[in-house]
């Protein structure tokens, strides 16, 4: 994996933090998920780690909440 990926649920607090992961990282570094309208990619925010919303999956794996 050589981008990071933000999941998030599409709440007020889900989009100001990717709005800021946005700015951070810059977009063309990450891949933003939303969870509610993207509900098959569930299970894989799960087997990465992913325990709530908003999460940044790193490129190493690394799963910051």
């Amino acid at each position: 994996m050589s981008k990071s990926i933000f999941y998030h649920a599409g709440c007020p607090v889900c989009v100001s933090a990717e709005q800021d992961i946005l700015t951070l990282i810059g977009a063309e570094n990450v891949e933003v998920v939303h969870l509610g309208e993207a509900r098959n990619r569930i299970e894989e925010a799960e087997k990465a780690g992913v325990k709530s919303v908003p999460a940044l999956l790193t490129p190493n794996g690394n799963v910051l909440h």
